[in-house]
């Protein structure tokens, strides 16, 4: 079993900056793939950005390239979304998520095996 725990929002305004973590516990393969997922109210969870682990290859959603940038620290078995020039769109509920196999399709929220409890994001114009 995997557990995730995010943590890093909070309430910004346009243009600002935040760093979420995700730190895993339990049993973590050692190759595996993480990401981000993002559900603001009455909208369906998107997938943000992810990483494969075994070589830091990063992915992202269109709506957040070169804003988002996805990196780990693979001894603190710690995820991270460098979030810069934030946007009032980019309000939402953040989770962090696991999976125990890679494919294309990592933006698909039904693929993921963990979640995390998930951290806010409030952004203000």
């Amino acid at each position: 079993q995997v557990q995730l725990v995010e943590s890093g929002g909070g309430s910004v305004q346009t243009g600002d900056s935040l760093r979420l973590s995700c730190t895993a516990s339990g049993s973590i393969p050692t190759s595996t793939f993480m990401a981000w997922f993002r559900q603001a109210p009455g909208k369906e969870r998107e997938a943000v950005a992810g990483l494969y682990t075994r070589d830091n290859s990063p992915y992202y959603d269109n709506s957040v390239k070169g804003r988002f940038t996805v990196s780990q620290d693979y001894a603190k078995k710690t995820l991270y979304l460098q979030m810069n020039d934030l946007k009032p769109d980019d309000t939402a509920m953040y989770y962090c998520a696991a999976r125990r196999t890679f494919g294309i399709d990592w933006y698909l929220p039904a693929r993921y095996n963990y979640w995390g409890q998930g951290t806010q994001v409030t952004v203000s114009s």
